[in-house]
């Protein structure tokens, strides 16, 4: 809203000032102070308004060490994540571009399928929540939209650098052409790192570029789901989501902002993704939010982000993945959640097929998801969020590398 404001307010009557509006930079950091102040300034309200209506978290007996203190703790507190966030990116950011419309329609989808499953973990005293089904189609649903979006709407597209010419000084200085449609991603650590979806169905003959649909959008479904289900079986113990999660989410800004400058991605020799740019403002907001949060959700938590959070967190961080095309990277710079994700799954499945070949379940760890199992260990919360944080910033290291690394 401030941002069409001020532009009248340029256009109009020249008012000093009302320039710096037009800056990318200076509107993220208008955007990432205002969520940090909202979530650590209201935060505190909400919070005490979770504790009046009595939100509190009810825990499940896992024999963990503290466990028991943390009953009664508010949760839901995700909504400060998304109020924070939302706020600043509808002043700051301009609502009009696609990529931030579908970044405000995720926040939204995942918050309302959230709050909904701690809803009836509150109030419905029913600690399984939301049924797993219902929980996939609200992610199905999120990941239909945003394929579908990012496949056919005219706005979404790709600059390619497809002609070279001959400076004065005759320098050779290769020149961006059209804008095209395409479905095209980065491939991490590769040479000429390009991956068309529609290869997947070259031998169909020609014109499958027109039918490259048929596995995008179901690549988009999956990865929504399973970024957002990461996030959520990450979010354990005080902390360790939301740092894990401002982490991550920093890295895909700077990934925002190369793809989305014209002289960075010429540089790096990455796409360049018009418009992809107002990306940074909608992450400096989320960051700030997550920071703010953070606050309070450290060792010991005052507020936990429940489902509200955690579900919203993931799908928010799968689309911003998706739309810098970077989505082949997740599983490094999402290592955590991956990791998280993986020892539930080797879990589960080991439990099950050693109980079937030899008649009782074995574990490969002491409990998953991964976190638990150092708590089991005697490890100290703190020193594992603190060790994870630790590891997740080596992973965005790695993670960046990869735009000059082929």
């Amino acid at each position: 809203m401030l941002y069409y404001l001020f532009e009248f307010l340029e256009k109009q009557y020249q008012l000093p000032g009302a320039g710096l509006f037009r800056f990318l930079t200076f509107r993220a950091a208008m955007a990432v102070m205002l969520s940090l102040l909202i979530a650590m300034v209201y935060g505190k309200r909400i919070i005490l308004f979770l504790q009046k209506k009595q939100i509190g978290e009810s825990i499940r007996d896992l024999g963990l060490e503290g466990q028991q203190q943390k009953a009664g703790t508010p949760t839901m507190g995700g909504l400060i994540i998304i109020i924070s966030t939302l706020l600043p990116v509808i002043l700051f950011a301009d609502i009009k571009n696609i990529y931030v419309i579908l970044l405000i329609v995720t926040t939204i989808w995942m918050g309302v399928i959230g709050f909904v499953d701690d809803y009836i973990k509150i109030f419905k005293k029913d600690k399984k929540g939301l049924k797993g089904k219902f929980k996939v189609m609200g992610q199905v649903g999120l990941g239909l939209i945003v394929g579908i979006t990012l496949y056919f709407h005219p706005m979404v597209t790709i600059k390619e650098k497809d002609t070279t010419t001959i400076t004065e000084d005759f320098k050779v200085e290769k020149v961006f052409g059209e804008e095209t449609k395409a479905v095209r991603t980065n491939v991490p650590f590769f040479k000429n790192n390009e991956l068309d979806y529609a290869d997947f169905i070259s031998w169909m003959g020609e014109g499958v570029e027109d039918y490259a649909w048929l596995i995008f959008i179901p690549a988009v479904i999956l990865i929504v789901t399973a970024v957002s289900n990461g996030a959520n079986l990450t979010d354990g113990i005080d902390g360790l989501a939301a740092g894990s999660s401002a982490i991550i989410v920093l890295t895909l800004g700077i990934f925002a902002w190369v793809s989305g400058n014209i002289q960075f991605s010429n540089y790096l020799d990455i796409f360049y993704l018009p418009r992809v740019g107002e990306l940074v403002v909608f992450i400096a907001a989320f960051v700030g939010a997550l920071v703010g949060f953070l606050w309070y959700n450290t060792f010991p938590a005052q507020v936990f982000m429940g489902d509200t959070g955690s579900l919203t967190i993931g799908g928010v961080i799968a689309v911003i993945a998706i739309m810098v095309r970077k989505e082949l990277l997740l599983p490094v710079l999402c290592g955590i959640f991956f990791a998280e994700s993986l020892s539930v799954m080797l879990q589960v499945g080991y439990f099950k097929h050693t109980k079937k070949k030899y008649g009782e379940g074995k574990r490969i760890f002491l409990m998953a998801p991964l976190h638990h199992h150092y708590q089991k260990k005697l490890y100290h919360e703190s020193k594992i969020v603190t060790r994870f944080w630790i590891i997740g910033i080596l992973l965005a290291i790695i993670s960046i590398v990869t735009l000059k690394i082929r």
